[in-house]
């Protein structure tokens, strides 16, 4: 439980990480963009050549023709003819100015070989031919107009593509980008939230360790031998448990979710051994934690090393809200059939009742609780309970306590294992998580 201020949250500021993969997106984005771009470009280069070759060789052919079949009455598509006979020149009607090429038509008719030139007359290129047919000089003179238009058309068309090109591969390389890289972003938040968690499931135990290991060396020297061998046997209980914990990190850690077998659990026996492993600390500290077992029997379905951590993180919680000479309870009971609830009331600080869903969210601390606390006890409870089908509250009000309210489903008639206790302290550190997310138990409260 914790008074937490009533402040507008922030934008949090991305990580370093977060920070090198989005400029490592951006950087493929534009790489791929910038590859794609010069790519399209040489493919319209090529394509544009390969159209030019193709107008030079149509008009190459169409004045070859001209000249070996047409006369200046019945020229070709485009072609303008001009026949030197006898001194004589003869033109197509509406021959453009500058046309025929004088200097060709001389060259030819003194013997010289047949002419191919490009000139331009009156701001229009012409592909002009000059050959000898028989006793005549034969101009043919293709004029370029079109095939400069259908140019001029396919350099527009280039542009635009290029543009939308440019435009959708950018896009394309973005998404491709981000989806690239959401496998390594979930892996470094999976390794983020690996880390915060193991150190805070570590927290706790390792606090109850430090405790009781001070207090069996301020003994050692005046207590009875049984005192002695009681609180050995707890600190020996103590760093099984921590083993268990260590366990189900590493368990938690993996990244299959598929669901693994549960157990009856006597949740009594559990909440019994969290208040037994506190009464050291909760004197330490001026409290009282004490349990409160109502009738009946108390079995769950689940996991057992993470129920317990949830009653742990709660505990913690608990005291660490609560000042010198209050008092934290633990009910177990059974309220309606097929349900176990599991309560931790206190006599502390307590919280505003609007807070009372936010303070289950991962790293939401408040300022009244003591020592440093993360934000992460209530969070994970919350979710090693839900991963068990149960439910977690919270009811509270600024200086007056809070109650935090745990609900299970029970394990079904003549399930329950003989001897729950022993059995599960004997059992082997294998424990599966219950639904993936129970091996991510809470140790502490961690806010």
């Amino acid at each position: 439980m914790k008074t937490l201020p009533t402040r507008s949250p922030r934008r949090t500021a991305p990580s370093p990480e977060r920070r090198r993969l989005s400029a490592a997106q951006w950087t493929i984005t534009w790489r791929i963009s910038l590859v794609m771009s010069v790519i399209m470009l040489l493919v319209g280069a090529i394509v544009y050549g390969v159209v030019l070759f193709a107008q030079r060789a149509d008009a190459e052919r169409e004045t070859q023709w001209g000249i070996d079949h047409n006369t200046v009455d019945s020229p070709p598509v485009c072609v303008w003819m001009t026949v030197e006979r006898d001194g004589a020149i003869s033109s197509t009607p509406g021959t453009p100015a500058g046309l025929p090429v004088r200097t060709s038509l001389d060259a030819v008719r003194k013997g010289g070989p047949a002419v191919l030139e490009r000139v331009v007359r009156g701001g229009e290129r012409y592909t002009v031919r000059t050959a000898r047919r028989g006793s005549e000089v034969v101009q043919a003179a293709y004029g370029e107009r079109f095939q400069r238009a259908d140019r001029n058309h396919l350099l527009l068309a280039f542009a635009a593509a290029e543009a939308v090109g440019l435009a959708l591969v950018a896009i394309a390389s973005g998404l491709l980008a981000r989806r690239a890289m959401t496998p390594l972003s979930e892996a470094l938040d999976r390794q983020r939230r690996f880390v915060a968690d193991a150190s805070h499931e570590l927290r706790t135990p390792l606090t109850q360790l430090h405790t009781r290991a001070q207090l069996l060396a301020r003994r050692s020297g005046s207590a009875s031998p049984q005192q002695l061998a009681t609180d050995l046997q707890r600190l020996v209980t103590g760093t099984r448990q921590l083993g268990d914990i260590i366990d189900d990190l590493l368990l938690s850690a993996r990244l299959s979710r598929s669901p693994a077998s549960c157990e009856p659990v006597d949740l009594a026996a559990l909440a019994e051994d969290a208040v037994a492993a506190e009464d050291v600390r909760a004197q330490a500290m001026g409290l009282t934690v004490r349990l409160r077992r109502g009738p009946g029997r108390h079995v769950v379905m689940g996991t057992a090393p993470a129920l317990r951590r949830v009653i742990a993180a709660l505990v913690d919680n608990a005291m660490g809200h609560t000042p010198p000479g209050g008092e934290v309870v633990v009910s177990v009971e059974a309220p309606l059939p097929g349900i176990v609830s599991l309560s931790v009331r206190d006599t502390g600080v307590g919280f505003a009742p609007e807070e009372a869903e936010r303070i289950f969210e991962r790293f939401a601390r408040g300022t009244a609780g003591r020592g440093r606390r993360f934000g992460l006890g209530l969070a994970l409870a919350r979710e090693v309970v839900e991963s068990h089908r149960g439910r977690i509250s919270a009811v509270g009000r600024p200086g007056h306590g809070a109650l935090f309210t745990v609900e299970l489903p029970t394990g079904r008639a003549g399930e329950m294992i003989p001897r729950q206790r022993e059995r599960e302290r004997q059992r082997q550190r294998k424990s599966p998580e219950c639904l993936s997310a129970g091996a991510r138990a809470p140790d502490g409260p961690g806010h």
